[in-house]
């Protein structure tokens, strides 16, 4: 089997592997992958039996720029057509402790290969196209099977955050049905491994994982193993799967994941993924109560879309929706402080603006300012 022409073609690909020509340099894991089930390839990886000083070296002769961007590792960066390919020496593992490996340089591919993570991710192809599989990955990736290279158990206990990926690989790749049982098998017993694993990385994997085409199956093969409870405890994955099915009715929010996240639920997210600033915050916006029309006023219309998409996963959404949210845009209260000024001071001044603020809501952006102050002087002025 032999990749397409379209990608060996890539002139950034073949000035890489031009420089290499004196060395065996190989494409590597999800360029092979992706490239044989004709789905975009974002980045091309090359794996080498030569040493990284060599790589920089052949690179520096043939005009390349060469960073060491993960040198004690193996990896070094080639720059070419205006791109990164990241080199990786051929490597074996010394020594692993759940969370990360020490590793040797190693000249042979099936060293490489057999300390890799599924067998879909172990296909390599050399500089005339051809695929070189040495652990049966070829036929895994035509059955669209998700398999651990080797003892399913002992890759979990090298890094933990394998399962995450197993989960996250099998809604990417995965044929709906097919999940391997010893994989799932595997799974459920490291799943207390993940609480060694810090939240950062786990964030950024069910990140990803939310992100997939559909992830209802594989979120749901996380909570039957145990998996989902450890990482995110109180998750719903029934939620999850309604708002997933009332997806097609709604514009596609991009990212995905936040409002998948906010569907999925569990006690303390942000703080357990380790989510951002501005994610944290998103994820309180899409929790918010009120109205529809309300949300697109403070959040805007695209997050007000995003709470009408969680409400339809409720049964929760209002007629007219669309209408309320649309009625939002652009409006702004009709009465400030200044209308105040001289009436209401202090704590009273801002009791009569929230009042004022709640009844222009109630009422659909409505109430004219007359009204509107009357009702702040009433609130303002009460006791």
């Amino acid at each position: 089997m032999n990749l397409p022409p379209a990608l060996m073609d890539d002139p950034g690909l073949r000035a890489v592997l031009g420089a290499l020509a004196p060395v065996r340099a190989l494409v590597v894991g999800g360029a092979v992958r992706n490239a044989l089930l004709s789905e975009p390839v974002e980045d091309i990886d090359l794996a080498t039996d030569a040493r990284p000083e060599r790589v920089i070296a052949l690179a520096e002769a043939a005009g390349l720029k060469a960073v060491p961007t993960g040198i004690a590792h193996g990896t070094v960066t080639l720059v070419a057509d205006g791109r990164g390919f990241e080199v990786t020496t051929f490597r074996r593992d010394v020594e692993t402790d759940g969370r990360r490996a020490v590793v040797a340089f190693s000249d042979r591919l099936e060293e490489d290969a057999a300390r890799r993570d599924f067998t879909i991710n172990a296909l390599y192809a050399g500089a005339d196209g051809a695929v070189i599989d040495p652990v049966g990955g070829l036929p895994d990736l035509a059955a669209r099977r998700l398999r651990f290279v080797g003892d399913a158990d002992r890759r979990i206990a090298e890094d933990y955050l394998r399962i995450l990926r197993f989960f996250r690989f099998h809604a990417r790749y995965g044929r709906p049905g097919g999940a391997d049982p010893t994989a799932l098998d595997a799974c459920a017993r490291g799943a207390a491994g993940l609480a060694r694993i810090s939240r950062e990385r786990i964030g950024a994997e069910l990140r990803k994982l939310l992100d997939a085409p559909d992830p209802r199956e594989a979120v749901r093969l996380m909570d039957e193993t145990g998996v989902l409870a450890v990482i995110l405890p109180g998750a719903d994955p029934a939620r999850l799967a309604r708002l997933v099915a009332a997806e097609p009715d709604f514009p596609p929010p991009s990212p995905r994941w936040p409002v998948r996240l906010a569907a999925l639920g569990g006690a303390e997210a942000a703080e357990r993924l380790r989510l951002s600033r501005l994610e944290s915050r998103a994820q309180e916006e899409l929790r918010f109560a009120g109205s529809l029309g309300e949300a697109a006023w403070r959040f805007g219309q695209a997050r007000a879309g995003e709470l009408a998409l969680l409400r339809a996963a409720d049964g929760a959404l209002p007629a007219g929706w669309r209408d309320r949210i649309a009625a939002a845009e652009g409006q702004r209260l009709p009465v400030t402080a200044a209308d105040l000024a001289g009436r209401l001071t202090g704590a009273a001044l801002g009791r009569g603006l929230k009042a004022a603020e709640a009844a222009w809501i109630e009422s659909g952006f409505a109430l004219p300012a007359p009204a509107l102050i009357d009702i702040a002087l009433l609130a303002g002025e009460a006791p």
